[in-house]
């Protein structure tokens, strides 16, 4: 259960992502945050005057709205903003993050279809070739405050390496390596087990730079075979299956958001 604390802490930092009343925004991110589309899909909308506010096509992506005030119509349909949703998906191993790819590729939303949902976007990625936890939400402001670099949440991944790794190594990993400019470390990294030739380590991140764990061990001169994330905070994968999707619980929602150091919790 969550505890009283985590609860007043979320509380008190729910402004610093919350959208202000009456803050005005551009009609193509209000058209997102209604959860109708991306903001690059609403751009394209507007400019094919398919978009109207207040009865009169706009054409204008950045023409300034309040969400509640304006009356926003789609092809002449009125929006409103669409109840919100929040998923997890067990992303097997070659599908992109992306609603769609220039190269054709098979992307997350194919885990999708068929099922009766308002437009909904990744928290964070995985990468083409990683597995594992990954969320959607049509909630923009719970996913920025998920996906904030000062929320410090915790990611955990089951990696398995072309190396037999001993303490020396997990060391290594511990004390990091700089690349591309960048410094990467773990934040904790235990082996879960060996094999003739390889490793199973469970590692723990609490930051999201680009391909990091990948990154990191290329710098060490390891191989990595498989990368699957199992946690992102207290939410843990469990036993869904590949491309499976299930909802996400109340409790896991506020979970989430209470669990980075500045996260609050999600609005309800």
């Amino acid at each position: 259960m969550e505890s009283e604390a985590a609860r007043q802490k979320a509380e008190i930092l729910m402004t610093k992502y919350e959208t202000k009343p009456g803050e005005r925004k551009g009609l193509a991110r209000a058209l997102s945050k209604l959860g109708l589309c991306s903001r690059s899909q609403a751009s394209k909308l507007i400019e094919e005057g398919r978009v109207a506010v207040n009865g009169m096509i706009c054409r204008n992506p950045e023409f300034r709205v309040t969400l509640g005030r304006e009356r926003i119509e789609v092809a002449g349909r009125s929006i409103r903003e669409q109840a919100k949703v929040y998923l997890m998906l067990n992303k097997p191993r070659g599908l992109v993050t992306t609603a769609s790819d220039e190269q054709g590729r098979e992307t997350v939303f194919a885990c999708l279809a068929g099922k009766e949902l308002p437009f909904v976007a990744p928290v964070g990625r995985l990468d083409k070739a990683s597995e594992g936890l990954l969320l959607f939400t049509n909630d923009t402001a719970w996913a920025a405050r998920i996906t904030a670099p000062d929320s410090r949440l915790e990611k955990t991944y089951h990696v398995q390496i072309e190396h037999l790794a001993d303490e020396q190594f997990l060391n290594r990993l511990r004390t990091g390596v700089t690349s591309d400019g960048e410094w990467l470390a773990v934040k904790r990294v235990a082996i879960l087990r060996h094999g003739t030739r390889n490793s199973w380590l469970e590692i723990v991140l609490d930051e999201g730079k680009n391909r990091h764990i990948r990154r990191l061990l290329a710098a060490l001169g390891v191989n990595v075979v498989r990368l699957v994330r199992v946690a992102i905070g207290p939410l843990r994968l469990g036993h869904l299956a590949k491309r499976e999707v299930r909802e996400l619980t109340t409790g896991e929602v506020n979970g989430l958001a209470a669990s980075g150091r500045t996260a609050p919790r999600a609005d309800q």
